[in-house]
C-alpha cells in the first residue's frame, strides 16, 4: 500500500471516543461513524484518520480490547460506505495495528509514539509494508505536558530526533516511501514552542520525507486567544495555510471541507 503524497492531502478526523478534547469530533455509534464518513467524503477528504483512544492531556487510559472494538466500528463502516478510501489506525499499540491489518487488509498506522511506547509496533508495520506516520512525544498522553524541558531549541530537537528516529525505522525494514513525520503539536509541548516549532516547520520538512501537521482546534489556537476548541476553526485554516507554504503536505483536521478549500487555493497560489 502507498500513498500519493505528490501533493497536499486533507486527513479528516474520526474519533470514536467519549473523551476527545473536541466534542464536535466525537461519534461512538455505528450510525455516527457512517455519517461522519459520508461528511468526509462530501467534503472532499483524501483519507480518514480512525481513533479509538483519545491522546489529549490527561486523557484515561484505555485497554487494548476497548481501544479495538472502537477502531473496528469504524474500519468496517469506512469499508463498507468508502471501500476506496486510505484510512489511517491511530494507534500506538501493535497488537491494534496488526489486528487492523489483519482484519482489513493494508492501512496507514498513526502512531503518536513512533514506536517509543511499544516496541513491537515498528515490527509489526515492517512486516506489513504499510505507511506509518511517526509523532514527536515525550511521555505519554498522561504525562506529556509535564515534559517540556528541552535541552535546545525546540525546533533543533524534534528535527536531531526525527534524524535519529529515521535511522532506526530504516534499520528496522521501514521502506523510505512509507515514512511520514508529525513534528506533534501539543505533546509535550509549551503554547510558545509549538509557534517556536511552526516558525521553524520548514526545517523538518528538509529531512527531505512527507510531513503531517495536525494542529486542528488545538490549545495553541484556543488557549492563545482566550477561546474554545469550538471557536477554533479561523485559526486552524491560518495554521494550516502556514504549514502548507514551509512545505508540510498533510493537513489532519477535523474541518474536512475548510481543509480541502484551503488546500484548493494554496495550490493555485503556488502555480
Amino acid at each position: 500500500m502507498q500513498i500519493d503524497l505528490s501533493q497536499p492531502r486533507v486527513m479528516a478526523i474520526l474519533n470514536v471516543t467519549p473523551d476527545s478534547f473536541y466534542a464536535g469530533s466525537r461519534v461512538v455509534t455505528p450510525e455516527a461513524v457512517e455519517a461522519r464518513v459520508r461528511e468526509c467524503l462530501a467534503g472532499g477528504a483524501d483519507m480518514i484518520d480512525i481513533g479509538g483512544y483519545s491522546s489529549r492531556s490527561g486523557a484515561g487510559v484505555v485497554p487494548p480490547d476497548e481501544e479495538w472494538r472502537r477502531v473496528e466500528t469504524a474500519l468496517a463502516v469506512v469499508r463498507r460506505v468508502a471501500p476506496g478510501m486510505p484510512v489511517s489506525v491511530d494507534t500506538f499499540r501493535s497488537w491494534v495495528a496488526q489486528r487492523a491489518i489483519d482484519t482489513f487488509g493494508p492501512v496507514i498506522i498513526n502512531d503518536i509514539s513512533a514506536g517509543e511506547l511499544d516496541p513491537q509496533m515498528i515490527p509489526a508495520v515492517a512486516r506489513a509494508g504499510v505507511p506509518y506516520v511517526a509523532m514527536h512525544m515525550q511521555g505519554d498522553p498522561q504525562t506529556m505536558q509535564t515534559l517540556t524541558d528541552y535541552r535546545r531549541d525546540i525546533v533543533t530537537e524534534v528535527v536531531a530526533y526525527f534524524e535519529q528516529r529515521v535511522d532506526y525505522l530504516l534499520a528496522a525494514g521501514l521502506r523510505r516511501e512509507n515514512i511520514v513525520l508529525d513534528p506533534g503539536f501539543g505533546f509535550a509541548k509549551t503554547l510558545e514552542q509549538n509557534y517556536e516549532l511552526l516558525a521553524g516547520l520548514h526545517r523538518l520538512c528538509a529531512l527531505g520525507y512527507p510531513v503531517l501537521a495536525g494542529l486542528s482546534r488545538k490549545s495553541m489556537i484556543y488557549r492563545l486567544l482566550g477561546t474554545t476548541p469550538g471557536e477554533s476553526l479561523a485559526g486552524t485554516v491560518a495554521l494550516g495555510w502556514e504549514c502548507l507554504r514551509q512545505g508540510a503536505v498533510v493537513l489532519r483536521v477535523h474541518d474536512v471541507r475548510e481543509a480541502a478549500d484551503t488546500v484548493k487555493i494554496f495550490n493555485m497560489f503556488r502555480s
